[in-house]
């Protein structure tokens, strides 16, 4: 009891003398402190148990301020069970709750003759209650947090040197349900100060964002969980349309990327985290106005807050005036009215009023009155009157007034007007002119009658017309055919009401008119009479044989006009065009192709040049971002909607810049908008547009709704390895799995958009499943071209790296060694790829290293085909890593391969009872030779799992035809845990047997 006591007076000593050094950092304006006891200078009362264990004393910190501790040291008795307990603590709103613990303990090394008893660790526990449950401690009521080991521990040589070891411990507990809890710490034997407890929650502390407020918002129970929080706009602001502001609170007590925002209502404007109303003199009509505007000329408004400003008198406003238009008044009258007559018809000029009332809409609307010859008898014309080109709305100054009567007399006035005439109530203002009529032409011959008609002739009568004007002396008979494209037509002249007209064509529509004439002329031709001549038997003969002639040749020659210029057009763009030959089910196919060139947005003085030439500037307010689906290298990935005027709004993927960015950062962030801009193919993702003349900055692309390639089909096979049954090597479906020939359309799909960008001198470096999007439709997509570069013309030019890093299982062997990327090297790729897409997303080379992958590679290694892939697909896969970049095949010839088998699915089944895995001479340099292994040791050496040999010697595996024989299930009894070893081994073991079948033609029977 005395060694005890005397550590005691120890650690106190230590305590009052160094104990403090390292205080903690401050607070941190995230956390809501519930319990300090280092804030606590009077006794904190806990509760201890048994009372001769945890003991409560003063120290003194750094600043010698008095705090309250407590400590243990029965380090001589063995068995010690001391338990500490907190008072009540309140947790509030939290659910997850933070335990900050900073303690010293002593080397138990360094303390004679305790060998077996000290400890050097204690236990953390808490009990959840409603209320205070009294001073009794009932260890089985509290739940284990951890038990909480020293990083440091001191001896007795660090307390000569004043130098004391703190350790600083946090535990998280959660998440919680009741209203409070208690701490408990029990101590099993250790000599032990607890220097301060702290207890706390995190919360996101209330902001104004986007004009919007967001309250207090505790965090989530869960590490990754994140609050939804609605924002409420600030006084004079409303939401902004179908864009309400959330923001999302995250564990850590930080706000995420703001959604949606609110705007100052009309009449005010925003000014920091307010709205502010528009000062007098000034207005703004809409809350999508950012400032305030001063009122246009001619209106005022005397008050605070005002969304339009008040016309001056005698200035209006029409009513589709926005609020920003200067008030405006009617025009003044049209300027040098002059008349011209002819018999009955009378042509008005005039020239535009001196005052347009400050309006571009000036029309002109004209008057007619019909005067007797006494002064001031007048009433108006009516409708029998006609005007050309109208009487209202005439924009040019003239108009001609036709069918007046003749000797009479007219008064015509013309007013100018605009949009704010009929507004006004002040006196109208136009100017007028009086004029006689003379002796008028007849007017027109309306009734028309078929009196007979033949073959060749057509007798037709009429009417003498209702206004005569005069005394009428003749008629004249204009005709011509209704088919007659030029409308060429002859007259015939009668001086009564009918006439015969003959030397027509028979069975053909012919058109009439007729006009009367006296002295004062013509009158104008009536309506348009149709008649048709009877049919002759023989012209349909003679007509039967000869158009289709005429026909083919317009034809002919109307197609050949057609294809000159087609290709006139395609020479002159700046393009690279030529013929090819497709192969089509073993026939050649001649056709046309033209490709756009592509060009490198480094090869501009100014960047930005190159992102509003090839990339659509969009308007921010036409972009609502709904939410956040992932992190790019630059920003968040948010997705969301777009909505252009006159366009229905569509899904889109907006990438964001982060905001701090540099201008470096800003360019090569924009880089991709400027590459992918160029682009229009649907295998390769579309780009909507960018902003950049806002922030943030964002490129906006199409929305594909699976997601990346590997992903999605590793998501659609979930857990397959466990799915593969004994029989390896023949076709399976599962359940969530696609068709082959599914498979095969989605690598046509890859294919087709390489095939674009290769034609267009464009080499994508970073081709791989990862970099592959699907839409809702399995429509695969090109995406990501951040690694991307410009060839050149030359088929041999290729790009150079000056550094940076290289997807090495995706990668071309000269690529890796010279850093040399051409569309061949692209091809490379894509055979990954399709290695990709037939395994289900499973990683190249499983878990080889890197170093381990090129050494494989410059060996002759290729990958073995995957599960269940028909042989040709694997064949293709081995093309493209032909090591000569020259002997791969090109994008073009793949697309080709790739549609025969589909057009051909038998191509795709896998034979029953046979490997996937075709034998091949590039396939046979890399893979062992089983049959001259010995032994199954000697295999496992040569596939580098040497590891399990004792597991295969265990489970009675001694001779390599019965390790052919394994199924996943027994490679997985063996203890083989890692999927990318069980991988492995089947794949060798699928090798194997492949082998066994073509060297000695005999099967496994399994």
């Amino acid at each position: 009891m005395g060694f005890t006591s005397n550590l005691c007076l120890w650690i106190t000593f230590c305590l009052h003398l160094c104990c403090f050094i390292n205080t903690g950092k401050a607070q941190n304006a995230k956390e809501v402190i519930l319990l300090d006891s280092k804030a606590q200078q009077t006794e904190m009362e806990w509760i201890s148990s048994p009372p001769s264990g945890w003991e409560e004393i003063s120290g003194l910190d750094e600043n010698y301020t008095p705090i309250r501790t407590y400590q243990v040291c029965q380090v001589m008795e063995p068995n010690q069970n001391n338990w500490l307990r907190t008072n009540w603590i309140e947790k509030g709103d939290a659910q997850r709750i933070f335990v900050e613990l900073k303690f010293t303990l002593r080397d138990c090394n360094s303390l004679p003759g305790v060998v077996g008893t000290c400890k050097e660790t204690f236990n953390l526990y808490y009990q959840e209650t409603d209320s205070e449950v009294g001073r009794n401690i009932r260890e089985n009521q509290y739940v284990k947090i951890d038990t909480i080991a020293a990083d440091e521990s001191f001896t007795q040589g660090d307390l000569g040197e004043r130098k004391m070891k703190l350790n600083t411990e946090v535990r998280i507990i959660g998440p919680l349900s009741r209203r409070g809890f208690y701490l408990a710490f029990q101590d099993v034997g250790a000599c032990i100060a607890l220097v301060s407890v702290k207890v706390y929650y995190k919360k996101c502390w209330s902001i104004i964002e986007n004009l919007a407020t967001f309250p207090d918002t505790v965090t989530g129970s869960e590490f990754s969980s994140l609050v939804e929080v609605e924002g409420m706009c600030v006084s004079d602001a409303e939401e902004e349309a179908d864009n309400s502001p959330k923001m999302h609170c995250s564990a850590e007590g930080e706000w995420l990327v703001p959604i949606g925002k609110c705007i100052c209502k009309a009449g005010f404007h925003q000014k920091g985290d307010a709205c502010e109303p528009c000062g007098r003199g000034f207005y703004k009509s809409s809350s999508q106005d950012l400032q305030c505007s001063r009122c246009p000329a001619h209106s005022y408004n005397d008050r605070e807050g005002s969304w339009r400003c008040d016309c001056e008198d005698g200035y209006y406003r029409a009513l589709s005036d926005p609020p920003s238009v200067a008030c405006t008044r009617p025009p003044s009258a049209p300027q040098n009215l002059v008349y011209n007559i002819n018999q009955t018809t009378v042509s008005l000029e005039w020239s535009p009023p001196a005052d347009t009332g400050g309006r571009n809409d000036v029309t002109y609307r004209i008057m007619c009155r019909r005067c007797s010859w006494e002064p001031e008898e007048c009433v108006p014309c009516g409708g029998n009157v006609g005007y050309s080109p109208q009487q209202a709305g005439l924009v040019d100054t003239y108009v001609s007034v036709v069918d007046l009567l003749a000797h009479a007399n007219y008064t015509f006035e013309v007013e100018a007007v605009n949009g704010v005439s009929d507004l006004s109530r002040t006196q109208r203002l136009f100017a007028a002119v009086s004029v006689a009529t003379s002796q008028a032409a007849p007017s027109q011959v309306s009734e028309v009658i078929k009196e007979r008609v033949q073959q060749r002739s057509i007798q037709l009568s009429w009417q003498e017309p209702e206004l005569p004007n005069g005394v009428i002396t003749e008629y004249e008979i204009k005709y011509y055919e209704k088919e007659q494209k030029d409308r060429i037509y002859s007259t015939v002249k009668s001086r009564s009401t009918s006439a015969t007209v003959n030397n027509l064509k028979p069975s053909t529509a012919y058109v009439f008119q007729i006009r009367a004439f006296t002295a004062a002329g013509y009158g104008t031709f009536g309506p348009r009479v149709e008649v048709t001549t009877k049919e002759e038997a023989s012209a349909t003969i003679v007509s039967s044989e000869q158009n289709p002639v005429i026909i083919i040749a317009v034809v002919a020659v109307a197609g050949t006009i057609i294809l000159v210029f087609m290709v006139f057009g395609f020479i002159i763009g700046r393009r690279h065009c030529g013929y090819s030959k497709a192969d089509q089910e073993g026939d050649e196919e001649l056709y046309f192709q033209c490709t756009k060139t592509y060009i490198d947005p480094e090869t501009y003085e100014d960047p930005n040049r190159a992102v509003h030439q090839f990339a659509k500037e969009l308007d921010a307010s036409c972009i609502k971002i709904e939410r956040v689906i992932g992190a790019g290298e630059f920003g968040e990935v948010c997705s969301g909607r777009l909505k252009l005027p006159g366009k229905r709004d569509t899904s889109v993927a907006i990438k964001t810049l982060k905001v701090g960015y540099s201008e470096k950062q800003r360019r090569d962030f924009l880089c991709e908008a400027s590459i992918m801009g160029q682009f229009d193919h649907p295998n390769v993702v579309h780009l909507e547009g960018v902003v950049t003349r806002g922030k943030p900055v964002m490129i906006v692309i199409e929305y594909m709704e699976n997601g990346s390639l590997d992903a999605f089909l590793r998501v659609s096979t979930f857990q397959c390895i466990q799915m593969l049954t004994v029989l390896f090597c023949c076709v399976q479906k599962h359940d969530g799995q696609f068709t082959v020939i599914q498979l095969v359309g989605m690598l046509r799909g890859i294919a087709a958009g390489m095939r674009y960008l290769s034609d267009m001198g464009y080499v994508h470096r970073d081709l791989a499943a990862r970099n592959i999007l699907v839409n809702s439709n399995l429509v695969c997509k090109v995406s990501d071209f951040g690694l991307s570069r410009v060839i050149d013309d030359d088929p041999e030019a290729v790009y150079t790296t000056t550094g940076g890093k290289i997807p090495v299982r995706w990668t071309a062997m000269e690529a890796i060694q010279y850093r040399k990327f051409t569309s061949a090297s692209d091809v490379w790729s894509y055979g990954i790829v399709m290695w990709e897409v037939m395994s289900y997303g499973e990683r190249p080379y499983w878990d080889m290293s890197n170093q381990d992958v090129i050494k494989a590679i410059e060996e002759g290694y290729r990958l073995p085909a995957p599960m269940d892939c028909p042989p040709g697909l694997h064949q293709l896969m081995l093309d493209c890593w032909q090591k000569e970049r020259a002997d791969r095949p090109k994008f073009d010839q793949i697309v080709g391969i790739l549609d025969k088998m589909i057009r051909n699915p038998n191509t795709l089944k896998t034979p029953v009872g046979t490997c996937t895995r075709p034998i091949s001479p590039l396939l046979d340099q890399s893979t062992p030779d089983f049959a001259a292994f010995r032994s199954v040791g000697e295999w496992l050496d040569a596939i580098k799992m040497e590891r399990y040999r004792d597991n295969f010697t265990a489970a009675g595996y001694s001779s390599l035809e019965s390790v052919a024989r394994m199924s996943i299930e027994d490679v997985m009894s063996l203890g083989i845990t890692l999927v990318g070893h069980q991988k492995k081994i089947m794949s060798s073991i699928q090798t194997m047997r492949a082998q066994m079948l073509h060297l000695h033609g005999t099967g496994i029977q399994v």
